[in-house]
């Protein structure tokens, strides 16, 4: 499985208890709920893009993910590492300061100290609160229409 560099919000444990007491989710039930959560989503997406708006490859490998499973429920912000491999490096684990890293075509084994941008995170992070409380009411108004109290 290919690693991605992903965040997520905590409002997970409102789409992990409903699916726990559903059950496995009947197809119109995710019907309903995929689009809600991915207008939630959208707005930390396009937050995060924006602060990576100084690479070319990172915005377009961005990706909102959508889980409405028990072991993998919420919403996840990931960074394919594949399409961007140097997203990793420059998100320096939500820190400022200097990584390490080979000057490109180099043989002779230097390594050269680039400085972080971290863009994922702190891209994201303002937007937690607002996406758990509409994940809540979304996974609520989708339970009250599917029958739940």
């Amino acid at each position: 499985m290919a690693r991605k560099t992903r965040t997520y919000t905590h409002g997970a444990a409102e789409i992990r208890e409903f699916a726990r007491q559903l059950g496995k989710m009947p197809p119109e039930i995710r019907q309903d709920l995929r689009p809600r959560l991915k207008s939630v989503g959208n707005k930390a997406l396009a937050s995060v893009r924006l602060r990576a708006a100084w690479s070319t490859r990172i915005p377009r490998a961005t990706r909102l993910k959508i889980g409405l499973s028990q072991r993998n429920p919420g919403l996840a912000i990931e960074v394919n590492r594949h399409k961007a491999p140097h997203a990793r490096p420059y998100e320096h684990n939500d820190e400022d300061g200097i990584f390490l890293a080979p000057f490109f075509g180099n043989k002779d084994g230097r390594w050269y100290g680039h400085r972080a941008r971290p863009f994922l995170v702190r891209g994201a992070r303002p937007w937690f609160a607002t996406a758990d409380r509409d994940v809540a009411e979304v996974v609520d108004e989708v339970a009250r229409r599917a029958g739940f109290r």
